[in-house]
């Protein structure tokens, strides 16, 4: 079964992410960071339809969204450990206008 980033859901802890099914919950995929081996604060920033971004205990990793291959890798040495701040601006994903028309076109078809 194909799936479509608008219908995942990414959980991360324990040095682990992983992509639910938001409609059954069911696992799609499931990725290990390397560094650290075992334990790691997690947290996740789903940048656009082609990079989820991945902090764990300081190193950084992109993961394909759809399926959790591993893009890069960082390991921002000097930066330190523990629970890691992700902001981005001007990320590629859907143009505001047409989330705006997306949500009134979903909006209007569950009142017709």
């Amino acid at each position: 079964m194909k799936h479509k980033v608008e219908k995942l859901v990414f959980v991360g802890f324990n040095s682990r992410v992983a992509a639910l099914e938001s409609d059954t919950g069911e696992i799609v995929w499931d990725w290990r960071a390397r560094q650290p081996s075992s334990g790691g604060y997690v947290t996740l920033m789903l940048l656009n339809p082609e990079q989820l971004v991945v902090a764990v205990n300081g190193y950084i990793y992109c993961l394909r969204p759809l399926d959790g291959e591993q893009l890069w890798y960082n390991e921002t040495r000097g930066f330190g450990t523990g629970v890691t701040s992700l902001a981005a601006l001007g990320a590629r994903g859907m143009e505001p206008q047409t989330a705006a028309a997306e949500t009134k076109a979903r909006d209007t078809s569950s009142t017709a």
